[in-house]
């Protein structure tokens, strides 16, 4: 079987539900803790978790430290946020699949986000794929925030969903959790300006590593003007957002208002700089 891994701070909401998805076919469930002062960690516990705490810097380096420094019981790790479940489609194809005699060192798999009135994203949701099934040696991050995965070897895909509900704290919360990200957004563009990094457009376009071609096309969409009405068009006729009606409509607004926000905070710190 496999190890779960589990970031927390401060879910004692989410946690319960994230936890009852997993305990009952895993027996090695790790909380990575950012020194919650809420019931979080006695909920941890009385699932029966293996605690251990840091104080959050980065994503990138937090998750770094976390994978080289938890003793995880397996070979495989399956990384999962508390708002995060997974569902029995999943379950059913990690418990059908050889890992061990896996070629692979990292498993994409596809995430079903959905709106606070229950309405699966299915359009609007920008990045349906995600490495998060993995050898725990063989996987590093990079970036603040929204960090990129880099495995070391081949990765494949493997059937099912993990189900995500990003507005189960309502959206105040969603709005500020990504006010802070903007901040970290931010702060990177302006090392990318500083350090002169360059994004290729043939990788932003026809890269078959889905995590390369996100990076690439993340980092040539910062150096486009309108970014945030650019993001609204794209979200709502490209991808056809309007299929999921008014919730997808939504989404893909207060994408739009995310995009701005990181507009708006590369600014303030040019001008500060």
């Amino acid at each position: 079987m496999v190890s779960i891994l589990v970031l927390t701070k401060n879910e004692q909401q989410d946690l319960p539900g994230c936890l009852k998805s997993v305990c009952s076919w895993c027996d090695d469930i790790h909380v990575y803790d950012s020194y919650s002062d809420d019931n979080t960690i006695k909920i941890a516990e009385s699932f029966g978790a293996t605690i251990t705490q840091r104080k959050f810097d980065n994503w990138s380096a937090h998750q770094n430290w976390g994978l080289a420094n938890i003793k995880f019981k397996y070979p495989w790790v399956l990384y999962i946020d508390a708002d995060e479940r997974v569902s029995e489609s999943l379950l059913a194809a990690i418990k059908a699949h050889d890992f061990a005699n896996s070629k692979n060192v990292a498993y994409e798999i596809q995430r079903r986000d959905f709106a606070w009135d229950g309405t699966w994203l299915k359009y609007a949701q920008m990045s349906p794929y995600y490495l998060r099934l993995f050898r725990p040696d063989k996987m590093r991050y990079e970036r603040l925030v929204n960090p990129v995965s880099i495995p070391d070897g081949s990765t494949s895909r493997i059937g099912g969903f993990l189900d995500h509900y990003p507005f189960s704290k309502g959206f105040r919360y969603w709005i500020n959790r990504h006010l802070s990200y903007a901040d970290m957004e931010a702060a990177m563009r302006l090392e990318d300006m500083g350090k002169g990094t360059s994004f290729s457009l043939g990788k932003a376009l026809f890269s078959k590593d889905f995590t390369e071609k996100r990076y690439h096309q993340k980092g040539l969409f910062y150096k486009l003007p309108g970014r945030p009405i650019i993001k609204w068009l794209y979200m709502v006729v490209g991808r056809r957002a309007f299929l999921d009606g008014k919730a997808g409509i939504t989404y893909a607004t207060l994408q739009s208002i995310y995009e701005y926000f990181i507009v708006l905070k590369t600014k303030e710190l040019l001008e500060k700089k």
